[in-house]
């Protein structure tokens, strides 16, 4: 049977999907999460049944294999190291199964990709302020770091950007960039892929573009089909929005557009950010003292306007994500221990609790996987 990740197909109608493809929950282990969690989410109902566990060490990001039959995990240990692992996933049963870990060459391991061709697994470490790159072995498993990549640097908030947290490491669609956005320097660095080479990365010509001082860039979002792309601020609370030049990587600013609203004064703790299969919609979360989404419609021209702030009904709202029909949004709340379902009117993008949730111990992870 042919699997899909659900990123490649949003746009289609929804019978074309299976009704009930499988959640996979990524989690903090400091509680009293066991680890990966896999659901069956009911795209007709907003009903997510729990088909199985895996015990892993704080996954609080997961990749899911283009073949649909492997699950990489990002494990956030405390430590001095942290580690990834890589899982092989039955389609019939629903369970995971542990292939090994390897070392990611850096602590508070945050963010996960792999790329199309199924050759390498990318990692970024928030506490060492590093990205690591991992083969992957035919079996799925993964071999040790071929390259890592340092960061440096310090912005101007001595508290959060004493020096260089790298927080996620993002392909562009066409996957001949990597980018890495920089918590700690205010950079959204910009780095070549080539999976045929020992060591895949390499500088951009361009190789970063800053944003003002003290934001804390943390993750992006390409426009399905289109030259822009949207990064998400932690600290500032901010939308920035650019344009994407396919050719070189490069980014060239045109908005910047806050996740609160205009009198809002708190910690915005910005975390999350996803756009509409169909590219009309900006989705970013808010944790912070605001627990909320916001709501942004996309103008031909790129451009944001703010048309919605709605409550999580829970708290640190860390990640979340768009359903397969894109009928529903759900977000993981990781200080209340639960799974929000909302609905997504298909006309205005806007979003309304449907008054069900998943409880999980601290959810911070989502992804999803269609049949």
């Amino acid at each position: 049977m042919r699997w899909v990740i659900l990123s490649l197909f949003f746009g289609f109608s929804a019978p074309s999907f299976s009704q009930e493809p499988y959640l996979f929950i990524g989690t903090y282990t400091n509680g009293a999460s066991k680890g990966i969690y896999v659901y069956r989410f009911n795209t007709s109902t907003g009903n997510g049944t729990e088909i199985s566990t895996i015990k892993a060490d704080n996954p609080s990001y997961l990749a899911i294999a283009p073949d649909g039959k492997h699950i990489y995990s990002a494990n956030e240990s405390e430590g001095p190291s942290g580690s990834v692992g890589a899982y092989s996933f039955d389609p019939v049963t629903g369970k995971l199964f542990q292939l090994n870990t390897q070392s990611s060459q850096g602590n508070g391991t945050c963010y996960i990709s792999e790329d199309k061709t199924q050759k390498w697994v990318v990692v970024a470490n928030y506490g060492s302020g590093s990205l690591a790159a991992l083969p992957v072995n035919s079996d799925g498993s993964l071999a040790p770091a071929a390259e890592v990549i340092q960061h440096t640097g310090t912005g101007i908030n001595k508290e959060r950007q004493e020096k260089a947290h790298v927080h996620s490491t993002i392909f562009s669609p066409d996957e001949r960039f990597l980018y890495v956005a920089d918590l700690g320097t205010d950079k959204e660095h910009i780095y070549k892929f080539d999976p045929l080479q020992p060591a895949p990365l390499t500088e951009a010509v361009d190789s970063f573009v800053s944003v003002t001082s003290g934001s804390g860039p943390r993750h992006i979002a390409f426009l399905p089909n289109g030259p822009f792309v949207y990064l998400i601020s932690e600290m500032a609370g901010t939308v920035d929005a650019f344009h994407y030049d396919k050719k070189t990587g490069k980014l060239a600013q045109f908005q910047r557009i806050r996740t609160t609203p205009a009198g809002f004064t708190g910690d915005p703790g910005s975390a999350d950010i996803h756009i509409r299969a169909d590219g009309k919609y900006l989705y970013a979360s808010n944790r912070g003292v605001s627990n909320t989404l916001a709501v942004f419609s996309i103008g031909k021209d790129g451009r944001l306007t703010n048309k919605q702030y709605i409550s999580v009904n829970g708290k640190h709202p860390r990640n979340f994500v768009i359903d397969p029909t894109s009928h529903f949004l759900l977000v993981a709340n990781r200080d209340t221990d639960n799974i929000v379902v909302f609905t997504i009117d298909p006309v205005s993008g806007l979003l309304r609790a449907t008054g069900k949730e998943i409880k999980v111990p601290n959810p911070v992870c989502l992804k999803f996987l269609v049949p």
